[in-house]
């Protein structure tokens, strides 16, 4: 298995990132296999979508309706509604599998692979991808 940590930075606002073109980078030329990619947070997660054609922005009014960033929830530190930042890892995992094959993710024709990051406090993020061939 080879790995390397991407460090990426996300800003202070909620967003979903594209990754794929970095995956893509990664797995390029090592033949068939699987690429892992792993984020090392409990705030953030990976999701598999379409992406920019107004998905993203679905993606995280969709998560605002599920998640309010409110003072209901009991891990209260940081920011407003911080705590659903913890909860959201649940429902969007922080890794995920895509089947390399000759080199290249073998992604569906509308699929991207997508950083989900609504903690507002945490503007770096690292993305540990993995190939195993």
């Amino acid at each position: 298995m080879d790995s390397v940590v991407l460090d990426v930075h996300t800003g202070t606002r909620e967003v979903v990132m594209d990754l794929t073109s970095r995956c893509e980078q990664f797995v390029s030329g090592r033949g068939d296999g699987l690429l892992h990619v792993f984020v090392p947070h409990a705030t953030a997660g990976l999701a598999l979508m379409e992406l920019g054609s107004g998905s993203d922005t679905d993606l995280l009014a969709a998560l605002d309706d599920l998640l309010p960033a409110d003072d209901r929830w009991r891990h209260a530190h940081g920011s407003r509604g911080h705590g659903r930042s913890h909860v959201m890892p649940a429902l969007i995992p922080p890794f995920l599998v895509v089947p390399v094959l000759g080199g290249r993710p073998a992604l569906g024709t509308w699929q991207s692979i997508a950083l989900i990051d609504l903690n507002v406090d945490n503007p770096d993020r690292q993305i540990r991808l993995s190939f195993l061939g």
